[in-house]
């Protein structure tokens, strides 16, 4: 059956993925506001938090690109008529990364302390990212099973179920974030920070079974393992290796992005993780649309449908720099009541407004690229992302914030330099894709 591309059926596709996609950033921003607002060391907090989601969301990106990779092969063998062929493929990869997973989780625990004084931190923000650290990372193979879950029921053209997962963990989580972090009188007591890394695990657990429950009932894709591996394993495990070294190259700047507003003080770091978590809220509300290009690019192409892939990015950057604009202007309609909501701490807030109006901009410009990316992802272009992203991290990103920063920028530095390095990432997977497909599309 041949794909329609149409608003209507990529918005089937967007809003749910949508929807799912933003249930990460609340979770990040959930715990960023009640951390923010606590009776001491709101500052302190609020910077461990920030730190170590940077780290743990460096861990989920690396592994979980499971979801791209599962999601490309998936619905390109959907479009093909050939799922039967890797029916056998999820339950495989979902049981190599969740292996690899717990030796992280093994090998990064008694080191907790040396990989966040890399981040700067130390006293007490050290105390208490090692204090969060060692009770949220328990989480990590259970997110990194929901994800790969996840890519398979993008690659089956399904993100309603997906959107279901992610709102029951979100108010999982939210709830268990008031009860565990301030407490419930008479029944628990207040836990502050490790409140908040205990509700984030147990949202985190109660999403994998979901996941699991609704694969196994509404798909025909099981979670045994069977051997020997499906013949996709070997491409599953290439488009792995480049997204994992692209991943790398993400995790450089967004280390060194964290390292650099550490190194300014604990108001810095602190409005640094409130502006960085907005950011990522707006990126994965773009990418409800992104993901909808992953998916549908992934079928077309097993299609060998060129035009409609061609007329499927058109409509997709309307849609995206739509969205990017609303972001932009909704923050800018309620701009002065967003700081309070996180803290309450004046100094933070003026560094945080000093740079929000940046995040802001970027919107736009963080849509064309993260909607290009998501189809490249559908397609298997793996090994063009991970070049790009090396170029623009190594030659772009990095040399322009040490530049920015020796003028003494401090964090406008961070975020301009961000801003760059979205433009980098972003113009040239235009470019390549009209290379690509526009020749094919006139053959057709």
């Amino acid at each position: 059956m041949k794909t329609d591309i149409t608003l209507k059926n990529i918005n089937k596709l967007a809003i749910p993925a949508l929807i799912a996609g933003v249930a990460e950033p609340i979770l990040s921003l959930t715990d960023t506001a009640i951390i923010g607002n606590i009776d001491y060391n709101a500052a302190e907090s609020l910077a461990a938090v920030g730190i170590v989601g940077t780290f743990i969301s460096m861990l989920i990106w690396v592994l979980g690109q499971t979801r791209s990779a599962i999601s490309s092969i998936v619905s390109q063998h959907v479009g093909a008529n050939k799922l039967e062929h890797v029916k056998n493929l999820p339950a495989q990869a979902i049981f190599i990364i969740t292996s690899i997973s717990i030796l992280i989780i093994a090998t990064t625990l008694p080191f907790s302390s040396e990989i966040f004084k890399l981040y700067s931190a130390s006293g007490t923000i050290l105390n208490y990212s090692v204090e969060y650290y060692n009770i949220r990372v328990f989480g990590f193979p259970f997110t990194l099973f929901t994800f790969a879950i996840f890519g398979t029921f993008r690659g089956l053209q399904n993100t309603y179920y997906p959107m279901i997962i992610a709102i029951i963990g979100t108010i999982v989580n939210v709830v268990l974030d008031f009860a565990f972090v301030y407490g419930v009188h008479g029944i628990i007591d207040p836990m502050h920070i490790k409140g908040a890394a205990y509700a984030s695990v147990i949202a985190q657990i109660i999403m994998a079974i979901c996941s699991a429950y609704y694969l196994l009932k509404k798909t025909p894709i099981s979670l045994r393992i069977t051997f020997p591996f499906n013949k996709e394993i070997k491409t599953f495990s290439i488009m792995i290796l480049n997204l994992f070294v692209r991943t790398l190259a993400l995790n450089a700047t967004l280390y060194f992005a964290t390292r650099f507003a550490t190194s300014y003080g604990t108001a810095y770091i602190a409005a640094y993780t409130i502006a960085i978590n907005l950011w990522f809220l707006g990126a994965f509300i773009i990418d409800g649309y992104a993901s909808a290009g992953n998916i549908l690019s992934g079928k077309l192409l097993g299609e060998k449908n060129y035009k409609k892939l061609l007329e499927l990015s058109r409509i997709l950057i309307k849609c995206g720099i739509g969205v990017g604009f609303l972001l932009t202007t909704l923050g800018l309609l309620f701009y002065s009541f967003i700081g309070p909501v996180f803290t309450k701490d004046q100094l933070v807030l003026n560094e945080f407004y000093n740079v929000f109006w940046i995040v802001l901009t970027m919107q736009p410009l963080c849509a064309l690229a993260f909607i290009f990316d998501g189809m490249f992802k559908g397609m298997g272009k793996m090994k063009f992302l991970r070049n790009l992203l090396l170029l623009s991290t190594g030659l772009v990103f990095i040399p322009l914030l040490f530049l920015l920063d020796s003028y003494g920028l401090k964090l406008h530095a961070v975020f301009i330099a961000l801003t760059v390095w979205i433009i980098a990432r972003g113009l040239p997977l235009i470019i390549k894709f009209r290379q690509l497909f526009l020749s094919l599309s006139q053959k057709m």
